[in-house]
């Protein structure tokens, strides 16, 4: 098969853990036997200071000509004064409609072993594996905006807009996921306040009729927040809109202890985009130490998602929990004292543990 996908490494670390993802894919290429072919293209800060522009059309036509997109990271402190249109998480949004792809699952699983990188007691965490589903091209993220008046008086506006077709195509892809997972789905809204969020739930009910083996709960989205951090083993898939779900899924990663860890995957149009959800983390970029697990899990959604390649996606996820079921640590996921590898080290590690699992099916 040919594995033909489109990189995006953008801002910070995006480049140094999109370069170990890539590393463990074509580990995966060579001993399944398909051909994987990379385009590099710039998006966010990188195309801003390339092109004045944070999506290109050369990138937005690689894309779209691609099989997948992989994306490292965008942003940074340095485009902080860029006007909003330019800023590098605009070319994000663009890319993200561009692409059509409506659907972001974020995947928060507490591996064994792990459960002391949380901030909650072992016994909390320990067992948790959430799905959440979040809609990805409506709400205020994409709903009409504006900001008037004069300085000192100005009013600004961020509208929160949903069609029943934008919640109905969500929650279908919510149930589905369900019903292969534990048959049971939380939507989450805040249908006490919002009219968008009353008719989220009415859809969603609606939708749920199809799924009768699926159990369905509603969930207000502070409440949800709270149980969370309380009762995160509750939870199988989590459905929301756009703002909830960005908020809840980075709030997950902090419950199972690293945004290092956490992949994700945007699908349902066009072409599925796939990245690890931590930030660019300007900070540590260029040391060598960023976690790039996030970004080789996203290159196992990659393969899942895209191109139907389910025992090589499970070999790389396998290989990752090898890895670190050893003792090998990046900084972030290091006790106090404790020996860490850097980013290509991990990389190697988990190419490593694939070349071995390939070579030996039966482990």
């Amino acid at each position: 098969m040919l594995i033909n996908i489109t990189t995006l490494p953008g801002d910070g670390i995006g480049p140094e853990v999109t370069e170990q993802a890539v590393h463990v894919l074509h580990v995966i290429a060579d001993g399944f036997g398909h051909q994987l072919k990379v385009t590099e293209k710039n998006i966010g800060g990188a195309a801003l200071v390339a092109s004045n522009d944070p999506l290109p059309p050369d990138t937005i036509q690689s894309c779209l000509a691609s099989g997948a997109v992989l994306l490292g990271a965008v942003g940074g402190p340095a485009f902080d004064s860029y006007p909003a249109k330019l800023r590098p998480e605009a070319g994000l949004l663009r890319l993200r409609s561009e692409l059509d792809v409506f659907a972001n699952l974020r995947p928060a699983i507490c591996l064994e072993g792990l459960e002391s990188l949380s901030p909650l007691r072992a016994e909390i965490v320990r067992g948790t594996d959430v799905l959440i589903v979040r809609e990805l091209l409506g709400g205020l993220y994409f709903g009409e905006r504006s900001t008037k008046g004069d300085s000192g008086r100005r009013r600004a506006v961020d509208t929160m807009a949903y069609s029943e077709a934008e919640i109905e195509r969500i929650a279908r892809v919510a149930f589905e996921l369900a019903r292969h997972r534990k048959n049971k789905l939380t939507s989450v809204d805040k249908a006490n306040v919002l009219d968008s969020s009353r008719l989220w739930r009415e859809v969603v009910n609606r939708v749920s009729r199809e799924f009768p083996e699926v159990q369905l709960s509603h969930m207000y989205v502070d409440s949800a927040a709270m149980a969370l951090v309380s009762r995160p083993t509750q939870f199988d898939v989590i459905l929301t809109e756009n703002m909830f779900g960005d908020i809840l899924s980075d709030q997950a990663g902090a419950v199972v202890g690293s945004l290092g860890l956490l992949p994700s995957a945007s699908i349902g149009g066009k072409v599925g985009l796939y990245e690890p959800i931590h930030g660019s983390a300007p900070d540590i970029a260029g040391q060598g130490i960023a976690n790039p697990l996030g970004a080789i899990l996203s290159a196992a959604m990659l393969l899942r998602h895209s191109f139907q390649l389910e025992v090589e996606a499970a070999s790389i996820e396998a290989a990752v929990r090898e890895v670190l079921a050893e003792g090998h640590r990046s900084r972030d996921l290091a006790a106090k004292g404790q020996r860490t590898v850097t980013t290509s080290e991990m990389g190697e590690l988990v190419s490593g543990r694939v070349r071995e699992r390939i070579q030996t099916p039966a482990n």
